[in-house]
């Protein structure tokens, strides 16, 4: 897979399109308004975008339900839109990935409402049916009686999400398509002239929701990544730069099948991963959002050390660093906002390991001002979800800023206690979240041993304490969220870059380390 070479420095910002920013007053944030906030953004460093789905749709699962693939949804405003956006990006150097559902459409999308009809026709095949309406597959949530046609059609999430047809691994049924199928390499095919018609228009490339999930019975994924190889093959034959980040969290295989970088995301539901370890580990009621135990290494209270994370991390590193990326985030749409969970300065530490980490790294849009996560009604399929996709926080003016129309217009609620943070408010404190982001990020950008290239080491992790140095070409980057009093004995002379919490530096020694997040370079000889 050939190297693209602007992902060697790329720090994305993702946004969520209905909450950034509204210009034209319906109180539903659009692209125009992204437009109009790329200064901003670029000021943080953030050099390339992912913007979740903005293409149209019902909005039953707020764009995941995807009812024309070629068509920007009339909320957000046009194609033409999108195309200004991708040329001021462009003008900014800064690269646009859109968000891709390629396991499933909504159930308005043409394609599935001319699979229902009785009488068979060229589309009948591009979702999965079964035979009768009373079979349903006994390890696939299916819906009947809905249509016309005699049969059930799986979905993918809701039951607004039909799931198109990429074939099954293995065959069982007489309803199912294999992988080899004409009927699955139709639906790959269309998958692919979704993707050409947006790259033509300049688009970078793509964030892959549910990339791992096309092909049923799947077990190793070894369909999806056969169907994957195939698609990039086809691709990239015509767009070699385009760039594509899998929603999948198993960088070995999201890797090997061709994509550029694979999210590194929270598992909790298997017994926890890496990430999780790192800032998921909570236990908390969704009924009442009361936590009632946090064992997230970056808790300055948890008993939790480095090696849960790195017992996994290492394995997935060694076996992927010459194929592309890892990329960790700081939250995303579908994840509760981590200050939910944590206080600014141990933000300030996750922070700084998510920046100074290799691979490709994703911010959150508000995560740089602290954003809060607010208990609300769902809204567009969210639930739980929903707290995080408020609108931004520009300043105190009305509505914060996110719009000027009226409040009971806006897409969800604004966050209005009386100390709810701003990007004025952060940009006035030089001690400030938003300050601490951008200098990390600037430093990052300055040094080419701290983006994405893959050098990580691990220079200190031991089992009964949490603290944690690992070295990234001739930087040496110290962890220590906890209170506890340690100290680091040092290999060679270091100068302190930047850090945050209590240490001094003294005869090659990180002396009284306590919650600390410290950047240290090789001190160069006279």
């Amino acid at each position: 897979m050939k190297k693209i070479e602007w992902l060697k420095d790329a720090v994305f910002y993702e946004i969520y399109p209905q909450s950034y920013f509204d210009s034209n007053m319906d109180g539903i944030g659009d692209i125009k308004g992204i437009i109009e906030k790329l200064d901003y953004i670029h000021s943080l460093g953030c050099n390339a975008i992912w913007m979740n789905p903005c293409f149209d749709s019902p909005f039953k699962d707020a764009g995941y339900d995807v009812r024309d693939y070629k068509r920007i949804a009339s909320r957000y405003g046009t194609n033409e839109d999108l195309k200004n956006l991708v040329i001021e990006m462009h003008r900014r150097k800064m690269h646009l990935l859109l968000d891709l559902v390629p396991c499933h459409t909504s159930e308005e999308h043409p394609w599935f409402i001319e699979s229902t009809k009785q009488i068979r026709n060229t589309l009948s095949e591009r979702f999965i049916w079964t035979d009768g309406a009373f079979t349903k597959p006994s390890n696939l949530t299916a819906v009947g009686g809905e249509y016309e046609r005699n049969g059930t059609y799986v979905i993918s999430f809701f039951n607004c999400q039909p799931s198109l047809n990429y074939g099954f691994a293995k065959v069982t049924e007489s309803w199912q398509h294999a992988i080899d199928s004409k009927e699955a390499l139709e639906t790959q095919d269309a998958m692919i002239d979704v993707m050409e018609y947006w790259l033509s228009m300049g688009v970078d490339g793509f964030r892959v929701d549910m990339a791992a999930c096309l092909v049923k019975n799947d077990d190793g994924e070894q369909g999806t990544m056969k169907a994957w190889k195939r698609m990039f093959a086809k691709v990239r034959q015509a767009y070699p730069d385009a760039v594509f980040v899998s929603e999948w969290s198993n960088p070995k295989r999201a890797l090997d099948c061709g994509f550029n970088m694979d999210f590194y995301l929270d598992h909790g539901w298997n017994g926890g991963n890496g990430y999780h370890h790192l800032l998921r580990d909570q236990e908390l009621n969704m009924n009442t959002y009361v936590i009632s135990k946090d064992q997230s290494y970056f808790k300055t209270e948890s008993s939790q050390t480095i090696h849960s994370f790195l017992k996994e991390y290492l394995d997935n590193y060694e076996a992927t660093k010459d194929k592309g990326y890892i990329s960790f985030i700081t939250d995303n749409h579908d994840m509760i906002r981590i200050s939910k969970f944590f206080n600014e300065e141990e933000i300030k530490l996750a922070y700084g390991f998510i920046f100074t980490m290799p691979g490709v790294p994703f911010l959150y849009y508000g995560d740089e001002i602290g954003m809060r996560y607010l208990e609300i009604p769902t809204k567009e399929g969210g639930y739980h979800r929903t707290g995080s996709r408020t609108p931004m926080q520009w300043d105190h003016t009305e509505n914060l800023g996110f719009s000027k129309g009226k409040k009971e217009d806006l897409y969800l609620p604004i966050d209005d206690l009386c100390t709810t943070k701003t990007v004025e408010d952060e940009m006035k404190n030089p001690n400030s979240l938003l300050h601490y982001v951008k200098h990390l990020i600037a430093i990052r950008h300055a040094n080419s041993d701290l983006q994405s290239i893959n050098n990580f080491e691990v220079y200190f992790a031991k089992e009964n304490t949490k603290l944690f140095a690992y070295r990234r070409g001739d930087f040496l980057i110290v962890l220590h969220p906890s209170m506890q009093i340690e100290v680091l004995p040092l290999d060679q002379e270091y100068e302190i870059v930047t850090g945050t919490g209590n240490y001094r530096l003294e005869n090659k020694c990180l002396m009284d380390i306590q919650r600390a997040f410290i950047l240290l370079q090789k001190k160069k000889q006279n």
